[in-house]
């Protein structure tokens, strides 16, 4: 009989679970589409291959995203690859939704930063980055569009470095100028990778891997000066350094063209043969859990209705030990009680299929399961409780109210299902008054609340711009002073957590130079 506690670490070695981040238009969704290419999860890019080309892989499922071409929510995604399962977590491409990336983040184990080579570090590829930063996660660079004009690479390399100080140490070097790109110079082999492109980049690209002795003949001086910059690498010391990446010191470089499929096969081998596994998880108390201890695992994201033909609710948990079981009874450590695991999916965007076991850096959704919170720790065995996932300080605010009296039902139900996903957070006034507001870290989540109400929900809302300019966590006796003050409120979460909301930031300031003892805390949980 085969040890259990073995084949839980031969199969958490086996698993690769990172996430991309990059600003938008960088070109991550279609990177994220070709990774299924080349993994055969789909047999021409856009087509799952299990479904036929009527159907899409395409992570961006929400009408909403399709209609601006941006990426709002966040995906998983897992596939082979090379006797590996990946699981990619897609993140969302906007700046107003940092908060869910952080979250996702939460789950990954390494991350890949896509560049637009023309652009470089903008600001929210700076932001993520120091998300990725704080969480420790090592970072390969992928540097996209080079099949366009664009800006010098190794200008490139040292804006990386002076902006976010991450040294850059290039695996591949380009062959010719943005916009005239010939291939690769894999700087581990010495060889020349030429690409050929395929029609509309729905295919692999044929790569043609040629000697150095014919690749100078053929290419000339273009090839000549791409050796000379990798010469020039070498004598810098810009080499691939394990050691320092895992310690997120250092970051892998690969150039390509994720449109015409240039250069993906390396970057998708480097998640396999760089990216680290699954390590064991600190809990709360700071101590690790064992990757081959009883089954753990933490909520990191909920979805609801990605399935609307079904108007259901997806709780993603990302496994941290031991083997999860379909079927299986955990206890969900934030109220003590058992929770059944029986209708559990892997999934391929908005595609499923039914799971049967799961190993640590898997990720596991739940359906349907109405009482798990994000930052739940599930357990069997020895109780565990991970930290919890931090919440943002909203910046922005707007009463909101339904525009029609016989739809307040589905207006309620639509705010609860928003504020469990994390779409906004909804606040109430615990005085009375009976308008929610929402809270936001930016603009465009007050846009998809609306559509999301009004599309899923049936319930048409108008919203008011709420005139605070700052927020702070309070408590009751610091609450029962403030409302007496003009130009503050205090709300509750739905927590329970009570938030001061101030119209001045200097009134704020104000208010705490004269009263020290008053709780107003600037960290919101």
């Amino acid at each position: 009989m085969a040890d259990p506690i073995r084949h839980v670490a031969d199969e958490a070695s086996r698993r690769r679970t990172f996430a991309i981040i990059s600003h938008p238009d960088a070109g991550k969704t279609t990177l994220t589409e070709k990774f299924l290419l080349y993994s055969g999860a789909v047999a021409e890019a856009g087509a799952v291959k299990a479904r036929g080309a009527r159907r899409r892989a395409r992570s961006d499922w929400m009408e909403m995203e399709q209609e601006r071409g941006i990426s709002i929510t966040s995906t998983v995604l897992q596939f082979a690859y090379r006797d590996r399962v990946l699981n990619l977590l897609d993140t969302p491409g906007h700046r107003d939704f940092s908060e869910d990336t952080y979250r996702v983040l939460a789950a990954a184990d390494a991350a890949i930063m896509v560049l637009d080579v023309a652009k470089g570090i903008e600001e929210q590829t700076r932001r993520l980055f120091e998300v990725c930063r704080a969480r420790e996660l090592p970072i390969v660079t992928f540097v996209n569009k080079y099949d366009r004009p664009g800006r010098d690479p190794i200008e490139l390399l040292d804006e990386i470095e002076e902006q976010i100080s991450l040294r850059p140490t290039p695996l591949t070097w380009p062959v010719g100028d943005p916009g005239d790109f010939r291939g690769v110079i894999d700087r581990r082999s010495g060889a020349f990778v030429r690409y050929t492109r395929t029609v509309g980049g729905s295919t692999e690209a044929p790569e043609e891997h040629v000697d150095p002795g014919r690749a100078a003949r053929e290419e000339g001086r273009a090839f000549d000066q791409a050796l000379e910059t990798c010469a020039l690498l070498d004598g810098v010391g810009a080499v691939f350094d394990a050691p320092s990446f895992l310690a997120g010191e250092t970051s892998p470089l690969f150039v390509g063209s994720a449109l015409t499929n240039f250069g993906v096969r390396h970057v998708l081998d480097a998640v396999v043969d760089l990216a680290p596994g699954p390590s064991p998880r600190l809990d709360a108390a700071g101590s690790p859990r064992a990757l081959d201890a009883a089954f753990s695992g933490q909520v990191f994201k909920i979805q609801a209705n990605m399935d609307p033909a079904h108007r259901d609710r997806v709780a993603f948990v990302r496994v941290c030990s031991g083997r999860f079981e379909r079927g299986m009874t955990v206890v969900q450590e934030s109220t003590g009680r058992l929770f059944a695991t029986k209708y559990a999916t892997s999934v391929l965007a908005a595609e499923r299929s039914t799971i049967d076991e799961a190993f640590p850096g898997d990720v596991v959704g739940l359906v349907n399961a109405g009482d798990l919170r994000i930052g739940d720790t599930l357990y069997e065995g020895e109780p565990v409780a991970y930290p919890p996932i931090v919440s943002f300080a909203p910046e922005l605010f707007a009463s909101v109210r339904a525009r029609s009296t016989a739809r307040y039902k589905q207006f309620r139900r639509g705010l609860d299902a928003l504020d469990e996903e994390g779409v906004v957070q909804v606040l109430s006034d615990p005085d009375g008054d009976n308008t929610p507001v929402l809270g936001a870290v930016g603009q465009m989540q007050f846009e998809v609340a609306a559509h999301r109400l009004a599309h899923e929900f049936g319930a048409e809302v108008d919203l008011s711009p709420a005139p605070y300019r700052a927020v702070r966590r309070t408590d009751e006796e610091t609450a029962k002073r403030l409302r007496s003050n003009p130009g503050s409120r205090v709300l509750v979460r739905r927590d329970g957590t009570l938030l001061a909301l101030f119209e001045s930031e200097h009134w704020l300031a104000r208010l705490e130079l004269d009263n020290p003892t008053w709780c107003l805390e600037r960290s919101i949980v």
